[in-house]
Parts: C-alpha cells; sequence; structure tokens
C-alpha cells in the first residue's frame, strides 16, 4: 500500500537505527531490524502470512520516542536467507528463532505485536514463554484449527465466489477434490514455470480478500512481487502440515496467559480471520481487552484497525 495511502494514526516514517543477519540453523539466516530508541519499550514485531515479511510500513504503529522496536522476516520470508526455503521450517523452529533473538538483542521480556498469522506465532510464543512476555497486541486472530483452514480453503467463496472461484479454476477439473494439495504440488515444485504461476494465483486470492474496501481496478491482478513465492509456498507447507500445532492447541493452553496483559483487535467482516477465531480466544482470555472494529476486513492498515493498534501500543507505553 503506498505511503500516502495509509491511516493518518501511524506514526510518520522511521529508518531502522540497526539492521543485520542472525544465523539460526544450518539453513537460515534471519533479517532483523531495530526502530525507535535503543532505550524503549522493547517490542517484537510478528509479521503475517506465514511468509509474509515485514516492511517499512509496520514500523509505524510504534512510538519512535517510546518503543525500541524490534522487526524481522520469519524464516523463509521478506529479506531472510535463502528465500521461500521450507526446510528447517515449523512453527517450533520460529518460535525458538524468536527466543534467539531475544536473548542476541540482551532483551529481558518485551511486548509481543503480531497479526494474521502474527497472532498465531505469538499464541505459540507466548505460551512457551510467558515470562518473557510483558504483553500481547494481537489483531486478526487465527487459531488454526481446521475448521479455519477449511475456511480459507472453501468458506471464502460464500462471501467472495468470483475470488475463490479465479483460485478454485486454475486448478484442473480432477485435481479440485483437494486444492490445498494440488496448490501445494505446484508451489514447492522447483521449476518456476510451474511455481511462480501457481504462486500468484494463491497470493492474489488472499489480498483480494484481504481489505473490506477494494479499488476494483486492481482485482484480480496477479501479483509477481520478489515475495509472491515465499509467502505462498510457505503458506502452502504449513497448511499442509496443519501449521505444526495439535489441533486446538493455542486455545487449550491459553492458561499460560492469564497473568500477561493481551489486547485483541479484530475486523467485524474479516473474510480471511473470521471474528469467530477472537471471540473463541477472548472467551479463554477474560481479562483481555477485546475490540471488534464495526467497518473493517482483515488488513492492519485498516483505518479504524490502525488507528486501534496504535492507540494499544501507547496505552501500553504509557503504563510501562
Amino acid at each position: 500500500m503506498p505511503a500516502e495511502d495509509l491511516p493518518a494514526s501511524l506514526y510518520p516514517p522511521i529508518e531502522p537505527y540497526a539492521t543485520g543477519f542472525l544465523q539460526v540453523s544450518n539453513v537460515h539466516q534471519l533479517y532483523w531490524e531495530q526502530c525507535g530508541r535503543e532505550d524503549g519499550v522493547p517490542v517484537v514485531f510478528l509479521h503475517g502470512g506465514p511468509g509474509s515479511g515485514c516492511g517499512p510500513s509496520h514500523r509505524r504503529f510504534f512510538d519512535p520516542d517510546r518503543y525500541r522496536a524490534v522487526l524481522f522476516d520469519q524464516r523463509g520470508a521478506g529479506r531472510s536467507k535463502p528465500s521461500a526455503e521450507i526446510a528447517d521450517n515449523t512453527t517450533a523452529d520460529l518460535v525458538a528463532d524468536i527466543e534467539a533473538l531475544r536473548k542476541y538483542f540482551g532483551i529481558q521480556r518485551w511486548l509481543v505485536f503480531g497479526g494474521s498469522w502474527g497472532s498465531t506465532l505469538a499464541l505459540a510464543y507466548a505460551e512457551t514463554h510467558p515470562e518473557r512476555c510483558t504483553g500481547l497486541i494481537l489483531r486478526g486472530i487465527w487459531l488454526c484449527r481446521e475448521r479455519d483452514m477449511d475456511w480459507w480453503m472453501h468458506g471464502i467463496s460464500h462471501v467472495y465466489p468470483e475470488e475463490w472461484r479465479r483460485f478454485a479454476e486454475y486448478i484442473p477439473e480432477d485435481e479440485r477434490d483437494d486444492l490445498l494439495f494440488a496448490y501445494h504440488r505446484r508451489l514447492i515444485d522447483p521449476d518456476p514455470a510451474v511455481h511462480l504461476p501457481a504462486a500468484q494465483v494463491w497470493k492474489t486470492y488472499e489480498t483480494n480478500c484481504t481489505s473490506l474496501a477494494h479499488d476494483p481496478a486492481n482485482r484480480g491482478n496477479m501479483d509477481a512481487s520478489p515475495n509472491t513465492l515465499a509467502m505462498s509456498r510457505i503458506e502452502a507447507h504449513y497448511f499442509v502440515n496443519r501449521v505444526f500445532l495439535r489441533p486446538n492447541q493455542l486455545i487449550d493452553e491459553a492458561d499460560a496467559l492469564l497473568d500477561i496483559p493481551v489486547t485483541i483487535v479484530h475486523g467485524r467482516y474479516d473474510m480471511v480471520c473470521p471474528v469467530h477465531n477472537a471471540d473463541t480466544l477472548a472467551a479463554r482470555l477474560p481479562h483481555a481487552t477485546y475490540r471488534i472494529m464495526p467497518y473493517s476486513g482483515h488488513s492492519a492498515f485498516e483505518a479504524e484497525i490502525a488507528d486501534a493498534l496504535v492507540q494499544a501500543t501507547d496505552a501500553f507505553a504509557a503504563q510501562t
């Protein structure tokens, strides 16, 4: 999204004061950056996807005069190396990476901020390391249950039938009984002539269902950005493996979060991660601040969602 189209409530654009790479396995190097104040309130930003990577706009949820914001691209995503790599790429690996980064920066405890898949990863991390979390700010909750993945692959057709039809009809008719398997097979194929077109269709489907309001001129356009393959391949890899979590794991283990301040922000008309996800989590965390945004979809950059997220980070910093 062009900077001029972003909500006014976001903080002004900012450049990192430090960047680098952290080797976290024999395969993966993570790109990281730090923004704001070196002595500020520590926060780690967890991007969506899985596989989408961070961008300059994500720095703008945090007051640079109060926060020390750590942003990083997860394994295979964004500027991390190697791009679109799915070997040694599981939820447990990513949770371990967050801890490795925390230790690398010498941070004792930090606020964890994540949306969409980032909310999933934030919950998995906080339930594993609750003692390292000063709080959670979560947007567009995704619980990765079977029903949630089935909604992504099929249920969206009830609201965006034209987008789903374009998504489904890319696959030959005799393979459409299992769209996920058909896409996964193409996305992991080493031949760019096979994986790139499939990646473009996959990402376009997701992107066109993300925001409540769209520019009709952009609907259906194929996105050939460098991160298209990473996002599509890594998402399919995680979906096929049921996100490397036990059924209902994030809700079953939510008691670990009862002593951690939690804010949940969710769009009423989120078609990627339906609001039922947020409602289920909020019911398990009665102490959480739970806000349903009445005129929003899934994107963090819809105006009232961005406003609510900035309000949440400001409120947390003020109390610290």
